[in-house]
């Protein structure tokens, strides 16, 4: 027998309610996208199923989540056409270019020119008048000697905050906080986040592509986004830092949280990565559904793995394009699958436990 080429995995909550009930599409309030910046090619294909399959059957308001490149790709969900932002959003990335030794600002600059093509003309106020869905995004603003783009301190800063990390994820707070920018139409489930500071900022045309270059701004990568309009002075940067996958309460009451994710487990923050035993709260995803492509789908992609930004540097840039170009195609698999399982109904056979 073929092996799947995707996993389901459901919290405590979801994996009763869809074994007892089956998954009704229209209970669906939240839709989560993590942190991982390449890795998010391996989920194109995906979201194009998400959205023709999926999305069509919403009952609003439905709540868009996203740090990093979960928030890039939700700027496409939102608009009025999303499957061509997708699209645009797809070419642009895969065909990036840089000069030989590209910096900061070179870097930085090229994501604005990415997230302009992403949103063209319209895209912000399509965004933030979706009828269905409320899109915030996840940032944090730095504290202390991370608010530097001087490279030696802002290193300085990344590498306290990585070692008392692992004594304790609580420390993150002394380093930054939380700025989850959000869409005042409807509050979300995660409004009143606890465990570190929290800034709470209204999304408005005004705000809304800095809040998303923000959320992408890898430390020493990308510059951080200066004093955001509606937001209190200071750097932002990528919300990756704290909610890598988003442990945070994705699910309002009785509702549940779609998480299409490249890994089939949840890591917390940026700096959890190499901690195995750094785990998200169960009440964070009692109520979410994570699906994720599976080791085996994996270990047939090219060099057996997801894209990721070590690809820049790893492949010449043709070759890195053509190889990103396969992973695509190969990918279309998924969105195949997913669309069965959920068109066939197979959804409550198929979870497992999260």
């Amino acid at each position: 027998m073929k092996p799947f080429s995707l996993t389901f995995k459901a919290g405590a909550g979801a994996l009763k309610s869809v074994r007892k009930h089956g998954f009704d599409i229209a209970s669906v309030g939240t839709l989560a996208g993590a942190s991982g910046g390449a890795k998010w090619l391996v989920l194109s294909q995906l979201d194009r199923a998400i959205l023709r399959t999926v999305v069509p059957k919403l009952r609003g308001p439905v709540h868009l989540i996203g740090s990093s490149i979960g928030s890039w790709r939700f700027a496409c969900y939102g608009q009025a056409d999303p499957l061509a932002a997708i699209e645009r959003f797809e070419q642009a990335y895969l065909e990036q270019t840089y000069s030989t030794n590209p910096d900061i600002h070179e870097i930085t600059a090229k994501s604005r020119e990415i997230l302009d093509l992403v949103l063209g003309d319209n895209g912000a106020e399509e965004v933030l008048s979706n009828p269905v869905f409320r899109t915030h995004v996840m940032t944090v603003r730095s504290r202390h000697i991370l608010a530097s783009e001087q490279k030696a301190l802002l290193a300085l800063g990344l590498l306290s905050a990585a070692l008392l990390n692992a004594a304790s994820r609580s420390t993150l707070g002394w380093f930054f906080e939380r700025a989850l920018f959000f869409d005042e139409r409807d509050i979300p489930p995660f409004f009143d986040v606890s465990g570190f500071p929290l800034q709470r900022v209204a999304l408005s045309e005004n705000n809304l592509r800095d809040a998303i270059v923000a959320t992408g701004a890898i430390p020493l990568v990308l510059l951080g986004v200066p004093d955001i309009d509606g937001a209190r002075p200071g750097v932002y940067r990528d919300g990756g830092v704290i909610d890598y996958h988003l442990d945070l309460p994705h699910s309002a009451h009785e509702r549940l949280t779609l998480f299409p994710h490249f890994y089939g487990r949840i890591v917390p923050g940026w700096f959890d990565k190499r901690l195995k035993w750094r785990r998200p709260q169960p009440g964070n995803v009692d109520r979410t559904i994570l699906v994720s492509p599976s080791d085996e789908f994996v270990a047939s992609l090219p060099n057996g793995k997801i894209p990721d930004r070590s690809d820049f540097v790893n492949y010449e840039p043709a070759e890195r394009v053509r190889i990103w170009k396969q992973c695509v195609a190969a990918c279309e698999a998924l969105a195949d699958e997913f669309s069965e399982v959920i068109e066939k109904d197979q959804l409550a056979a198929r979870l497992e436990p999260l």
